[in-house]
């Protein structure tokens, strides 16, 4: 049995037996989208397979660098971090590509953590969509550098100088591409055995970046292959003795890094729903009010598809990434873009989400809001021509320029706890006022080299 034909529990415990393994590897994804897991002996993973296994809650209690939150109460010290319930997936069974082939799963918090849990708040919000009617196809596409570092190096040179393979700008490149090819065909062919195949590979413009567009899929399969292509991307690099690196923007130098995202409804037989070619720019009523639900909200659930404090280091002008809710028919520098085609490709590209993203909250966030505008039969304003960063538009259109602000509109939005909870929105946009204020007890390098010896 090949993993891409496990299904079910039953077919799990059969590739297992089939295969003799005596280890499986098991992930969680936390509220930043950094996947968690861990070793299970065969055994114990068959017997989970049907009854769940426990995994430590502080996995959602804890931010990216495993500090505790302090204001949030679904888990925390007044709890005593109790084991969450985690039921594991059989249909998301893959080999490791870069682990001699080891099986692997994805798990999803079940009980009362199920509210807060980012893949589970995504396919709620696909339940949604299937009661509407609607299916939903999505492709990622990360913009990522790629340096010759270690994680040693990197903390002995304090994130400074580090050297990209290879320099200054080349947008495209053959000549890199092909110099680099070992590397390239590396993640080609690990992608593309652990089923999350990519349709296009290339270098971006900088120094050592490169551009992935994973296959299209069904929303849910999408975000999943997101999750693995970031942290094995990462794997992939580090055991070649490279380091990569999805923040949104690593230097004031370089533009920042995007996670685009491509988006289409189809009804439940699996027609595409989005052309209508007499009407304008061939966008039917309900693609038209899905790109109106996505921009009238995109304010309010910033902090969802943007949700570090370097997530806005890119939300500048110039920087190929969006400052307004702003759409556009196949323009770049929108936050939206409406990419017309056939009627299978006509589609949205959500542009205002960067690398650092967590792929289930941010795809929610974009589903969400698209589905609530065609509910609601939300009209989005004129779309822009030309040069979006040239033009002032209203308040109402303005993104949150910070952190901090992004989660406060977040708690005040009553279509986000309509949309995904008020369990999530809570405890989310309590996340993100804790990132933030560890952000506002550091001091940077920028005060340092401005402030030491002058002021």
């Amino acid at each position: 049995m090949q993993p891409e034909n496990v299904k079910t529990a039953a077919d799990a415990k059969k590739i297992i037996a089939a295969r003799g393994a005596d280890y499986v590897k098991v992930g969680v994804v936390d509220m930043d989208g950094v996947m968690r897991g861990k070793y299970m002996k065969a055994d114990k993973f068959v017997s989970s397979l049907d009854k769940g296994f426990g995994f430590c809650d502080v996995v959602l209690g804890w931010d990216s660098n495993d500090q505790l939150y302090d204001n949030v109460s679904v888990t925390g010290w007044h709890t005593g971090y109790p084991d969450a319930p985690v039921r594991i997936l059989p249909e998301t069974c893959r080999e490791i590509a870069w682990e001699d082939d080891m099986l692997f799963f994805l798990g999803e918090f079940d009980g009362a953590y199920e509210a807060v849990c980012p893949r589970a708040v995504l396919r709620r919000t696909l339940e949604r969509a299937e009661q509407m009617g609607f299916k939903v196809l999505a492709g990622f596409e990360y913009e990522f550098f790629m340096f010759e570092e270690t994680p040693d190096s990197v903390r002995e040179k304090n994130y400074r100088d580090l050297k990209p393979i290879q320099p200054g700008f080349f947008g495209y490149s053959m000549l890199r591409s092909t110099v680099e090819s070992d590397l390239y065909r590396d993640l080609l062919d690990g992608c593309l055995k652990m089923d999350m195949a990519l349709e296009g590979l290339h270098e971006e413009t900088g120094p050592g970046v490169l551009e992935a567009a994973i296959q299209v899929d069904g929303a849910l399969s999408a975000a999943d292959k997101a999750v693995l292509f970031k942290t094995f991307a990462k794997i992939m690099a580090q055991k070649r003795g490279l380091m990569a690196t999805f923040m949104a923007r690593w230097s004031p130098d370089w533009p920042g890094q995007s996670g685009h995202i491509h988006m289409s409804l189809t009804n439940k037989a699996g027609k595409p729903i989005f052309l209508d070619r007499k009407k304008p720019h061939g966008m039917s009523d309900t693609m038209r009010h899905f790109v109106g639900g996505q921009q009238k909200l995109m304010p309010e659930l910033l902090a969802m598809i943007a949700g570090t404090v370097n997530s806005y280091t890119r939300l500048v002008p110039g920087f190929w990434a969006p400052t307004d809710a702003t759409w556009g028919v196949d323009n770049r520098t929108c936050a939206i873009r409406i990419i017309p085609g056939s009627e299978k490709s006509q589609r949205v590209e959500f542009r205002v989400a960067a690398a650092d993203a967590n792929p289930y909250l941010a795809l929610a966030a974009g589903i969400g809001a698209g589905l609530w505008g065609i509910e609601h039969g939300i009209e989005p304003e004129a779309a822009v021509e030309g040069n979006a960063y040239d033009k002032t538009f209203p308040k109402r259109l303005n993104l949150p320029r910070t952190l901090m602000d992004a989660a406060g509109m977040l708690k005040a939005s009553k279509p986000a706890r309509a949309l995904f909870g008020e369990s999530f929105v809570d405890h989310y946009a309590a996340t993100r006022e804790w990132e933030e204020r560890q952000f506002r007890r550091a001091v940077t390098d920028w005060e340092m080299e401005r402030y030491f010896e002058i002021i």
